[in-house]
């Protein structure tokens, strides 16, 4: 039987090459990749990597100072979180209801365009399984060669199901794919409405649109661009907000931090070619609005529309090359350890056939 890609990284012992987790009794948490002679160092003394190395993940190891330490593998939302970033990362929160919201299922084939980092394709990996497809799209060459190398330290070894393409995804999208063979789209962009006839053309009828927007502006404008064009259905929005809670003995109550606002979802069904959605019933409205307040609130001079105007930090050149060379080395020590050999080819310990 054959395992479904990245399995063999989240089950069994621990391997050279791997992320894990260790904690200590304050609840400090750090993320170390396993090296055969390596050590971890802090001021409470040194861990060394071959007392981990080959044993099982969820035991409590304890370091040259006598200082105890808990050893996991890193779930998913811990690995997008540490991982090295091009651009900000879909938070899990995020990343959950976007594969329950656009139905993301096994064995379809799904575009994404604004790539990043890598982090919400990992999720959309999951969700499509090895018999599945996704076709990723991002401008930048630098981020897709990052999140090329996260995915890879993740799985442990390139995914089958994910193909990833450097250009503009309404151009790439229209030569890649025939058209209405897309069962869903995910775009976390800039202007996602600049998509619009790209992802009516190649999603099916039926196919869900699922848009990734940072501010109310850029979710108003796509809402109405999407509403205008007269090929899409059941257009709605949201957004999630995180809370953890407190809990030791009766103190049982709301943390003080959230995650709260990052992002707003907007997802919108395809018709079918030449069929007109349904004219909603409305109440009659009091008060109406101007083309001058529309065009204020969001204005038709596409120039306006920079990343510095909707908030966004600016990512330099050298500090994505700098975590893309350490993306690339997590990502050679991950397949590695899938691999059973080190960086010379020569077996690890415990892996000797």
């Amino acid at each position: 039987m054959t395992h479904p890609t990245g399995v063999s990284a989240r089950r069994g012992p621990l391997r050279a090459g791997q992320r894990v987790q260790i904690k200590d009794a304050k609840g400090r948490l750090n993320t170390i990749t396993l090296i055969p002679g390596g050590e971890f160092h802090s001021y409470q003394g040194v861990l060394r990597h071959d007392d981990l190395i080959g044993g099982p993940e969820g035991v409590v190891v304890t370091n040259s100072s006598g200082r105890d330490y808990q050893v996991l593998r890193p779930l998913l939302n811990d690995f997008v979180l540490s991982m090295p970033r091009g651009a900000t990362v879909v938070y899990p929160k995020d990343a959950g209801a976007i594969v329950q919201q656009a139905d993301i299922f096994p064995g379809a084939t799904v575009v994404e365009a604004g790539v990043g980092s890598g982090a919400l394709s990992m999720s959309l990996l999951r969700a499509v399984g090895d018999q599945g497809r996704l076709y990723s799209y991002e401008r930048r060459e630098e981020f897709a060669e990052i999140a090329r190398a996260n995915v890879e330290s993740f799985f442990g070894a390139d995914h089958p199901a994910w193909s990833i393409h450097v250009g503009d995804a309404q151009e790439k999208m229209l030569e890649v794919h025939e058209p209405h063979t897309v069962d869903r789209v995910v775009l976390d962009m800039l202007a996602p409405w600049e998509c619009v006839d790209a992802v009516a053309t190649v999603l099916a009828p039926g196919g869900v649109w699922l848009n990734y927007v940072a501010t109310a502006t850029q979710l108003s404008r796509v809402a109405e661009t999407i509403r205008a064009s007269g090929k899409f259905t059941q257009i709605e929005a949201n957004e999630t907000l995180e809370r953890g809670w407190h809990l030791d003995g009766l103190a049982v109550r709301p943390d003080h931090r959230m995650v709260a606002h990052t992002g707003f979802l907007l997802t919108a069904r395809r018709l079918a070619s030449g069929e007109e959605a349904l004219t909603m019933k409305k109440r009659l409205k009091v008060s109406g609005f101007s083309r001058e307040d529309v065009e204020a609130w969001t204005p038709s001079d596409e120039s306006r529309w920079t990343p510095q105007a909707l908030g966004e930090r600016p990512r330099s050149d050298k500090k994505a090359r700098k975590n893309l060379k350490e993306a690339r080395l997590t990502a050679r020590r991950a397949r590695a350890a899938e691999q059973g050999v080190d960086a010379f080819g020569q077996a690890l310990p415990g892996e000797e056939a």
